[in-house]
């Protein structure tokens, strides 16, 4: 079974590090692999070139291990234990979806594919992000609860996304940065014709 996860989380890791979602220096994703145990990457992880020791299993009883996870890992921690539905967790920072939550309240997908999955999705303002990542693990899980999505876009910052299949996890990513990328450049051509 966590070998499979591992696999998955290799697979799609790599897909979306060429993609740009995932970096160097920001991104997570994890899969949960019993009620209170989950794997997610290590804090130095170069998603370029990921192998089984990348990764780390944590349990929500914190020991040593946490020092080596992500810094990410509270938050996957909270997901998990309040959202019985998430099975893969991904953290995210695909270049204009962020841009485009920095100057919009909401992403409205204008093209076929987006629209159809999405009418609008609220972008979540932090406010301020001096005491972002005190406040992030408590303040994401509960706007996906109280919101009933499994999608979160975070002004400046990027999204959290949740799903049972980590296929469509890496969709739900590739469709709005699509859509937002869209946006962007039908923006550009509105003002060509001015």
């Amino acid at each position: 079974m966590q070998k499979h996860l591992l696999g998955d989380l290799k697979h799609v890791s790599l897909s979306m590090f060429r993609k740009d979602f995932i970096g160097i220096f920001h991104g997570s994703i994890s899969a949960r692999v019993e009620q209170n145990k989950f794997l997610i990457n290590k804090k130095n992880t170069i998603f370029d070139d990921v192998n089984d020791e990348d990764f780390i299993s944590l349990r929500s009883n914190k020991d040593y291990r946490w020092k080596e996870a992500s810094q990410d890992a509270d938050i996957h921690l909270n997901i998990y234990q309040n959202i019985n539905e998430a099975k893969y967790i991904c953290y995210a920072m695909p270049p204009f979806l962020t841009a485009y939550s920095l100057n919009h309240e909401s992403i409205v997908p204008q093209d076929y594919f987006g629209s159809m999955k999405f009418e609008a999705i609220p972008i979540y303002d932090p406010k301020q992000f001096e005491d972002w990542y005190e406040r992030a693990d408590i303040e994401i899980y509960r706007y996906l609860k109280e919101a009933k999505t499994n999608v979160i876009v975070i002004k400046g910052y990027g999204l959290y996304v949740y799903d049972r299949d980590i296929t469509q996890l890496a969709k739900t990513i590739a469709l709005l940065e699509n859509s937002c990328k869209l946006l962007y450049y039908s923006s550009k051509f509105d003002k060509g014709k001015r």
